[in-house]
């Protein structure tokens, strides 16, 4: 930018479109750069095929051209949620316009359904020619439909309301209907939007599907068409033109905001205008020149520039004989004759005429061109249009890319039938501000999502495809890019790594979670004395400001060098130290809570907790029992008093507690029950030994733990006298976050949790940590977090099912740094489905940076017009009576024929599979019909699946059916056998069932 901001200009930070010949913008732009056409040219076959009348399509004067849309039968109709049946009946343009809609919201760099953003939406949408060309032409393809459904599927106006409900939009939202400019006008009201405040950002663009894509048109003489099957804007050759289908959006927001906020900035928008020609003109189809001179010269004033600073046109540039001129005309009024040479760019020779869609696919070519640096070629031009003075303006037309130096500056137009005009200026991006300092991690989270797995593993492909093309990319920028600009679906996969070579390597290998993601609690598990290592933490207290804070606080307190222990000095001699009860349990205690602390400030506050042994006096902690000092030093006194005691011994048995507390004498005491066959046993160091030799010589697995003292055993009785009167100090409270219980195996009741009493039967009892985790594993779906060292508790978990995920803790000295394992720990808590919040784990400054967008899982969702073949149908299978339908066979009926869907369970839900309130009160009404049962309106918000409807029907007074629902298949089966038996196999198989 050269001149002062006023603070009116608008950031374009986000595009995407699919137009004939490329399905995205970088395509589009290789194609523009190339110059060749891009119109599709067919055979009079091809447009018979589509639906033309043999005998038009070959008439001499029939042009068999257009700009072609690839897949535009094509949806991913489970990404937004509808049926097969709504996805057929509902307008194409719509679709591909909501899916453009979602990856133009990504490439800016912003998730859909970010919580309701206050984002606009403004969107032109031409006519649906679908709906008259297949759906009215169809017999049947209303069936099932009602004329509310028809209308949400077929009526324009939905389309800005569609994109907004589906993107959780909630700024203003509408459709712009002004025939030709219908889309530049879109772009032109989403700035007057983003000016007024009325959003914070905006999505503007349009769409046109004209089909049958093959039609071609039929050439007359005086037409709007061209003869030669070609669009030559500007051209002596030029004769009318070509039409297209294509969709294209932007993403705005004004500048100081895009700036503010790192933004990439494609371009900068100055001014717009708009206007109409009035009457002033041969007829109401027919161009003004003064209309478009007053509308030029309004934009420029809006955008506070002089014409002869513009260096780049997008024209409107039709091809046609009365177009071109009028238009030429206008220019050379309005910009004058001032100034350096400016180029005209002439998109409609390469994509053809995009009716609705040909200003926004006008914009994303000029902002690509000023973006680049590059003037884009005309490469169809030959000599200039007879009626127009090219060589005595300041325009030109190129027909090879040239660099565009100096300031880029450019404007471009759209003209629609009917005399709405549009212009609107626009200029290269500002210069990146100075570089920051560094922000990022040593490790970065890279989160990816799709609906299923193939999306999943396309995404990551092409994702390593990008990062390979862009080996100087800042890793950090990716990372927050994906954390905080997509939307989080249920296949998950997260990657941790430290540079873009390690990003590329592991996106090839990458491994989905085996389960879904979905919303789980996240539970903290706590391990106790074993766990310990020397430098456990060592990486997050250098790195990890909440957990440095709360080791130093932990140091103060102690009577012992805690920091010195775990993270300096020589590592054999202070794990000499370290396995010292008295430094073990306040050393775990301190690494423990300050991992908790950390989790919680990354979003993961626990749900509920565990804790073994001493790692209870952490959940109790965090749970509000005990103040943290208080805590430290009643586990710092216990492990104390612990030591001081006699020495013991303790084993681990692999047999169920009820067999190993039959083989134990006085002596020696089950301190844990760890698993179903596995307990912990504790006494003298002689009883423990005989009873390891027992247990060998009746071949029973045996394992010596390596503990000084018999922890959780009569042996500790001389801890509790001493231990008593200081928990009646501490007055412990009661829980505000629930944990279970190590005596119990149960949830903790408050008073329990605040009799100091418990907490002195807590060091004397066993531990009942697989009670407890069974009683965790009733609950809700969660995620098990070791909080500590090791993965102890997680392999004492076990097999947890797909509701609950179990996660190890801080890796052996051997493995990973601590800080490579918290950045893959948050990305499988992450693919679990934790809330994550990925704004308190980023560090530092980062920008937006536009990265592959979401690969459509698209299906084909198409009606196709009377006459056209249909695949060749199966020979009528003989006619077999069959009992009245019972009750589940009815609604999977009813659902089958009104979702649209081939295959439906007792047990799919109704909103997953597509259905919506018009739907639900259609099947209320169908069931009353088929069953005179009339339910409440609300039913399938209440029983959202067949099976509770069936159950919600016969609560309501219809029959059950006595054997149940009829599985079709099994009766086809038991059909088959029936009808290979002979009459005495019948016979002798009905006795027996009798």
């Amino acid at each position: 930018m050269t001149a002062e901001p006023t603070g009116l200009e608008i950031a374009v930070v986000g595009m995407a479109g699919r137009f004939p010949g490329a399905a995205s913008v970088a395509r589009f732009w290789e194609n523009v750069l190339d110059g060749g056409e891009q119109v599709t040219t067919f055979t009079a076959e091809e447009s018979i095929a589509a639906g033309v009348a043999p005998e038009v399509a070959r008439r001499p004067g029939y042009r068999h051209v257009h700009g072609v849309l690839d897949g535009v039968e094509h949806f991913d109709n489970g990404l937004f949620g509808y049926t097969p049946r709504d996805s057929a009946l509902l307008d194409p343009q719509q679709r591909i316009f909501l899916e453009c809609a979602w990856a133009a919201m990504e490439d800016a760099g912003y998730a859909p359904r970010t919580e309701g953003a206050p984002v606009g939406v403004y969107a032109s949408v031409s006519q649906n020619a679908y709906l008259l060309s297949h759906v009215l032409k169809t017999p049947g393809a209303l069936d099932h439909t009602s004329p509310q459904e028809f209308l949400l599927a077929t009526e324009k106006d939905m389309l800005a309301a569609r994109v907004s409900y589906h993107l959780d939009l909630r700024g203003p939202s509408l459709s712009v209907q002004a025939s030709c400019s219908s889309s530049l006008v879109s772009v032109h009201m989403a700035c007057q939007a983003l000016i007024a405040g009325e959003c914070e950002m905006a999505l503007a663009g349009g769409v046109t599907v004209h089909v049958p894509q093959y039609e071609g048109y039929e050439y007359t003489n005086g037409s709007v068409f061209s003869s030669t099957g070609r669009c030559l804007p500007f051209d002596a050759g030029a004769d009318g033109t070509v039409f297209g289908n294509g969709v294209g959006v932007v993403v705005l927001k004004p500048l100081a905001d895009a700036l503010a906020d790192r933004d990439t900035v494609h371009a900068v928008i100055l001014g717009s205008a708009v206007n109409n020609d009035g009457a002033r003109r041969m007829s109401f189809t027919a161009p003004g020149v003064d209309g478009q001179v007053r509308v030029i010269r309004a934009a420029h004033r809006v955008a506070g520039v002089d014409p002869s600073t513009i260096t780049y046109l997008e024209t409107h540039g039709t091809g046609t004989s009365l177009g071109d001129p009028i238009e030429f005309e206008a220019l050379t009024e309005a910009f004058g004759g001032e100034g350096p040479p400016c180029t005209l760019g002439t998109l409609k020779a390469q994509v053809g005429h995009l009716s609705g869609a040909a200003g926004i696919a006008g914009l994303i070519k000029a902002v690509l061109a000023v973006e680049h640096g590059v003037l884009p070629p005309s490469r169809h031009f030959t000599r200039p249009n007879p009626d127009i003075d090219l060589d005595g303006s300041r325009f030109r037309l190129v027909t090879e890319p040239v660099p565009w130096e100096g300031h880029r500056r450019a404007a471009i137009s759209s003209f629609g039938i009917g005399g709405t005009n549009a212009h609107l200026v626009l200029e290269a991006p500002p210069a990146p501000a100075p570089g920051s300092p560094r922000g990022g991690r040593a490790y970065e989270v890279l989160p990816l999502s799709a609906r299923e797995d193939e999306p999943l593993f396309e995404l990551a492909t092409r994702l390593r495809e990008h990062l390979k093309d862009r080996p100087d990319a800042r890793l950090a920028d990716v990372a927050a890019t994906l954390q905080s600009g997509r939307t989080p679906l249920r296949r998950r996969v997260a990657i941790a790594v430290a540079d873009v070579g390690s990003a590329v390597d592991a996106l090839a290998a990458v491994r989905p979670a085996a389960a879904d993601a979905r919303d789980r609690d996240v539970v903290f598990m706590f391990p106790g004395q074993g766990a310990q290592r020397v430098g456990m933490g060592r990486a997050l207290y250098e790195s990890e400001e909440t957990f440095r804070g709360w080791i130093d606080a932990a140091d103060e307190r102690l009577d012992f060098d805690l920091r010195g222990l775990l993270y300096a000095g020589d590592p054999a001699g202070n794990a000499e130290v370290l396995a010292r009860t008295a430094r073990t349990q306040p050393a775990l205690f301190a690494v423990e809570h300050a991992l908790a602390r950390l989790w919680a400030e990354l979003g993961l506050a626990p749900s509920a907790m565990i804790g073994h042994s001493v790692g209870e006096y952490v959940a109790a902690t965090l749970a509000g029992c005990f103040e943290f000092g208080t805590a430290l030093d009643l586990v710092a006194e216990r492990a104390r008093l612990m030591q001081e005691q006699p020495p013991g011994a303790m084993l681990s048995v692999n047999l169920p507690a009820d067999e190993v507390f039959a083989l134990l004498g006085d002596d020696v005491a089950v301190a844990a029950v760890n698993g179903p066959e596995l307990c912990a046993v504790s006494g003298p160091v002689a009883a423990v030994a005989a009873l390891e030799e027992r247990l060998r010589a009746d071949g029973v697995t045996c394992r010596r733990l390596r503990t000084s003292h018999a922890f959780h055993s009569p042996m500790m009785a001389g801890v509790a006298e001493r231990f008593r009167p200081l928990l009646r100090a501490a007055a412990p409270k009661p829980p505000e976050i629930p944990f279970v219980s190590n005596l119990t195996g149960d949830w903790i009741r408050p008073e329990e949790a605040e009799d100091p009493e418990y907490w002195v039967r807590h060091l004397l009892s066993p531990v009942r940590f697989h009670e407890g985790v069974q009683r965790l594993l009733s609950g809700p779906p969660s995620v098990l977090l070791e909080v500590g060292p090791g993965a102890t508790l997680r392999s004492l978990v076990g097999k947890t099912g797909d509701d609950r995920v179990a996660i190890g803790g801080l890796p052996g000295a051997e493995r990973d740094a601590d800080d490579a394992y918290l950045a893959r720990t948050l990305g499988r808590l992450w693919e679990a489905g934790a809330p994550v919040d990925w704004a308190s784990w980023r560090r530092g400054p980062w920008s937006r940076v536009p990265l592959p967008t979401y690969p459509f899982q698209r299906r084909r969702h198409w009606i196709e017009p009377a006459g056209t073949p249909a695949p060749e149908a199966l020979p009528p299978a003989e006619p077999v009576e069959v009992a009245p339908a019972g009750p589940a066979e009815i609604v999977l009926r009813v659902w089958r024929d009104l979702l649209g869907v081939d295959r439906v369970a007792l047990d799919d839900n109704f909103f997953e599979l597509g259905g919506h309130s018009l739907l639900a009160a259609r099947i209320v009404a169908r069931l009353a019909d088929e069953t005179g049962v009339q339910l409440p309106g609300d039913a399938l918000y209440v029983a959202q699946t067949p099976g509770e409807l069936v159950a919600l029907l016969e609560e309501n007074g219809l029959a059950a059916a006595e054997d149940g629902p009829r599985d079709p298949e099994l009766v086809a089966r038991l059909i088959a056998e029936i009808a290979e038996m002979s009459p005495e196999e019948v016979e002798d198989r009905l006795r027996e069932e009798a």
